[in-house]
């Protein structure tokens, strides 16, 4: 039965700044008609979240709606342009090659989100690329985003994930074709600045920054140099943001400028993954050969990320170059200052700690010293140490090869911890609310996706999908998923660019 909300687009009301703000920095399109599809996912909660009718959207209307097939009414479906520098070296147009910015809407608390669609085929922008997407990434960045979520790290996420009826040819094969639609607070780069200042077109550069203002930072209007202030903004957010990664083990896999939202967003979960065993130089990226994107470079790459959007806001900070290089440094040269705040926050909080000490650094990297070369499992780890925390310290010891750096450890940790006014019992329940019992596991994601790319089964992905939304719960009836992946599975993995 078609109900009014239906026929009113299951509740979307856009309101599309992005469109009218920006007229030059992106193309107008319509996503790829596509044969059957069929709704496989829909973010219910999420739905609701931007206001929508998740119950009308829960079938053949969204089934439309979010394969590209039926545009709701008030969208503005464009192909938004930006540069980048990826893996070191500039390209001066990539842009939306399988993706559309459908449109925004300010959900029930008021807040500006873009929904933009992942594989809805080719634009201006796609180059030798088919815009289209296999079914399997599209999951893959339904469940980390959702992960992301859980752990409190900030996100796109996926609204929804429709499979199109037909095949895409990929290295592998042919693979169902799959529309993925996904959130985020704005879509708008490193890159989509590069864009502009590349091209020396100072007007849109100068408008594109008084819409990232007005949206992310309108505190700045009125300043005396906002655009200085915007760039100190995006600084902040991005230090906050790799710190909360490097907390989890995340290792993004393609950190290009083209990756880095200016909203402090992580985005583009294609060649990403958590590590298991801890070593700094881990690399999951079939793609990234000479480790640029390891997990001990993320906060460096940040660092050099925001060199470059630093070098397209000088126009815009002062008349003349030198003048405007030297308002940038300190803000550039202050990063890692900034980025080691949050990054020793984060471990205080994950080894129980109450207060400042000069000495927490030490303790903290002497911490990640003992694990390495250990074969030890990060996320286990610190889950571990609250066990340790209240006089047991058997489990954490039992993780490594050999604990002698480790039992050198415990008193010094023990010492400091002492300092806290917290029984042992809160100390224990404190570290467990910020050290996850599960993340998603690599080979617990490949075998969600295994199966319902192969089998057209989604139980394991509803499952691991279960996990991950309550990553900090520990349930008996899911120990498995707390486990690291078996030796023979772990050597050698590899994620790739698949969306």
């Amino acid at each position: 039965m078609t109900t009014a909300s239906s026929r009113a687009g299951a509740g979307f009301i856009f309101d599309n700044s992005y469109a009218r703000d920006l007229e030059g920095g992106y193309a107008p399109w319509q996503a790829a008609q596509v044969p059957t599809p069929v709704l496989v996912k829909l973010n219910r909660e999420l739905a609701t979240e931007l206001g929508l009718d998740a119950d009308a959207l829960d079938g053949d209307l969204g089934a439309a709606i979010f394969s590209g097939n039926q545009a709701p009414e008030g969208a503005k479906p464009l192909a938004q342009a930006y540069a980048g520098h990826q893996f070191g070296g500039f390209s001066p147009q990539l842009g939306d090659g399988r993706a559309l910015l459908l449109g925004e809407v300010l959900d029930r608390q008021g807040r500006r989100r873009d929904i933009a669609f992942k594989g809805s085929g080719r634009t201006p922008f796609s180059r030798s690329g088919d815009g289209k997407a296999a079914l399997g990434p599209v999951l893959r960045e339904y469940l980390i985003g959702e992960a992301m979520y859980a752990l409190g790290i900030p996100t796109t996420r996926a609204l929804a994930v429709a499979t199109t009826g037909e095949s895409v040819r990929r290295d592998t094969g042919a693979l169902p074709g799959a529309v993925l639609t996904r959130v985020a607070a704005s879509h708008i780069r490193v890159g989509t600045f590069q864009f502009f200042a590349s091209r020396q077109e100072e007007a849109l550069l100068r408008r594109l920054a008084d819409h990232v203002i007005e949206r992310h930072d309108p505190a700045l209007k009125g300043q005396p140099n906002p655009y200085l202030g915007l760039l100190q903004a995006v600084s902040e957010r991005q230090a906050a943001l790799i710190a909360r990664w490097m907390g989890v083990g995340f290792i993004h896999g393609v950190m290009n400028t083209d990756n880095m939202t200016v909203s402090g967003e992580t985005i583009d979960y294609g060649p990403c993954a958590f590590m298991d065993h801890y070593d700094p130089s881990t690399v999951f990226s079939s793609i990234d050969t000479g480790g640029r994107y390891a997990y001990s470079q993320q906060p460096l790459i940040a660092r050099w990320n925001l060199a470059r959007l630093a070098e397209t806001l000088l126009p815009l900070l002062h008349d003349d170059p030198q003048s405007a290089v030297d308002l940038v440094m300190p803000i550039i040269d202050g990063f890692p200052a900034r980025y080691e705040h949050f990054w020793l926050a984060e471990m205080r909080a994950k080894l129980g700690l109450e207060g400042e000490e000069a000495g927490d650094l030490a303790l903290a990297q002497d911490f990640l010293g003992s694990m390495q070369g250990q074969g030890v499992d990060f996320t286990q780890a610190f889950r571990a140490l609250a066990s340790a925390a209240k006089g047991q310290p058997e489990s954490l010891r039992a993780l490594y090869l050999d604990a002698q750096a480790l039992d050198a450890w415990l008193p010094r940790w023990q010492e400091r911890a002492v300092t806290s006014n917290r029984t042992l019992a809160a100390r224990a329940q404190a570290m467990n609310a910020v050290n996850p019992a599960y993340i998603p596991r690599n080979h617990r994601v490949e075998e969600a996706l295994d199966a319902a790319v192969k089998r057209g089964d989604f139980t394991p992905f509803e499952r691991l999908l279960a996990v991950l939304q309550h990553p900090f719960d520990e349930r008996p009836e899911f120990s498995d998923y707390a486990q690291s992946a078996p030796a023979e599975v772990a050597v050698g993995y590899r994620t790739f660019c698949g969306t």
